[in-house]
């Protein structure tokens, strides 16, 4: 992390912003900024009330200021590069240095101070999506505030009323500005620290961006046709496990700012969903699930006991575990292409052709690719390619993992007779069944061609 002293005599924020900085009779408080896109420590609370902090996937939480008994915090929205995965990067705009910025983390009755700073080319603001607070706070441009200009600081002040999943992202702007990557988290601990205690809590933001290859920056104007599909601007393999230890109580919190709905999976275990942008939800309300769909614009926490073992963890819709995906490619199963193949290779000899028998050898082969992309299916695991990418992840938890300790274990050592095997054994006869006689009453279906009438 690194200073941002000397910015602050650098960009005439006192004149810019004076009538706001000076209700809070103090200087602003000094803008940390992150750049590495590994999953940083928690940060254990030095003052104020004790709380078991949260780690955020392939991100970080922002550093407080206690003054005169309120908890500040300095938010600067700049444009940003965020690494997806090794071999590729977005040119993007966030905060603190990342899309997504920082996660902000306070206690229920906190009174807080967030200094917002805009380095963009553009007025900006920022609302505080589910959190209730006045009206003037909530960072709607026009409506409830003035824009934030280039240069400009502004100050959001309020107490946070109860304890939750929250998130951040600007209203101002808004389609550009969050396709552009946008958007944090808030996390607010319960006031009293036993109440939904957990082990380990972790969060991360659902986002998806369309960035040609070859190209760096998102295209801002896509809604539906995107090709990455990120946890927290990042896709695998380029994201971090979630790690713990057999019998903890984990938590895992995640928030939807893409255009779609995800149905988020976890194998080898069943959990609860325990918090929704609402608030917490009763123990007698909740039911055992193993995917949970989190909407447009929700929050879902979900808890379990951790099972040792290597357990996937991915959004269920398939194309959302690929990266750099073409939208418009034909079906080449069973089409022979040898002889076309023989022809192209006369004007293009590294010409491989795909797709005839399926795309798993894409997971394994190590093809040329064009500037900053990535392969559709990456991965390697301890038997082989993964054929995985975007919103994927692994769960690792292990017997020996020490409490605190978010290192990643490496692959699991699976105990002995727990791992499927290949039959060498003789195959059975296959058993057909007859066709069911043919009777006068037999329904013909047709299958329409056209639009014709419709």
């Amino acid at each position: 992390m690194n200073s941002r002293r000397d910015f602050l005599y650098k960009t005439g924020l006192t004149a810019l912003g004076a009538s706001l900085v000076s209700k809070v009779q103090a200087g602003i408080p000094e803008a940390v900024i992150q750049t590495e896109a590994a999953t940083q420590p928690p940060v254990m609370p030095s003052s104020g009330h004790p709380y078991n902090p949260v780690v955020t996937l392939n991100g970080w939480s922002l550093p407080a200021r206690i003054k005169n008994g309120v908890k500040e915090f300095h938010l600067v929205a700049e444009p940003v590069v965020r690494e997806f995965a090794p071999g590729m990067v977005a040119h993007m705009w966030g905060y603190n240095g990342q899309s997504p910025g920082p996660t902000i983390e306070c206690v229920e009755g906190d009174r807080i101070r967030i200094f917002v700073t805009n380095k963009l080319p553009e007025h900006t603001t920022v609302h505080w999506h589910g959190v209730l607070l006045p009206s003037g706070m909530d960072g709607v441009g026009g409506l409830s505030q003035p824009h934030i200009k280039p240069g400009q600081t502004y100050v959001y002040e309020f107490t946070m009323k109860k304890s939750g999943t929250f998130m951040y992202h600007p209203h101002a702007d808004e389609m550009v500005q969050m396709a552009m990557g946008m958007m944090g988290f808030i996390v607010v601990h319960p006031k009293n620290p036993d109440f939904m205690k957990v082990d380990r809590d972790y969060v991360f933001l659902l986002s998806a961006y369309d960035i040609d290859p070859g190209s760096y920056t998102p295209r801002v104007s896509e809604m539906t046709e995107f090709n990455l599909w990120t946890f927290n601007s990042r896709v695998f393999p380029g994201l971090d496990p979630l790690v713990a230890k057999t019998g903890e109580r984990v938590r895992i919190r995640v928030g939807n700012l893409t255009m779609t709905n995800h149905p988020i999976h976890l194998h080898g275990h069943d959990f609860e969903v325990t918090c929704t942008d609402g608030g917490w939800i009763p123990k007698s309300a909740r039911w055992p699930e193993v995917t949970t769909d989190v909407a447009v614009g929700q929050m879902r926490a979900v808890e379990f006991t951790a099972t040792a073992g290597d357990w996937a963890f991915h959004c269920h819709k398939s194309h959302h575990t690929m990266n750099a995906m073409g939208h418009k490619l034909p079906t080449m199963i069973g089409v022979p292409q040898r002889e076309l193949t023989e022809k192209v290779r006369k004007l293009i000899p590294e010409y491989m052709n795909m797709g005839s028998a399926g795309m798993a050898d894409m997971g394994a082969m190590e093809m040329p690719l064009p500037d900053n992309t990535l392969p559709m299916m990456s991965g390697q695991g301890p038997f082989g390619p993964v054929e995985m990418g975007g919103m994927f992840t692994v769960l690792k938890v292990r017997d020996n993992q020490k409490k605190g300790d978010y290192s990643d274990p490496g692959w699991y050592d699976n105990p002995a007779g727990t791992v499927a095997w290949l039959y060498e054994g003789e195959e059975p006869a296959t058993v057909r069944a007859s066709p069911a006689p043919s009777t006068d009453h037999d329904l013909k279906v047709r299958k329409p061609t056209g639009h014709g009438g419709h």
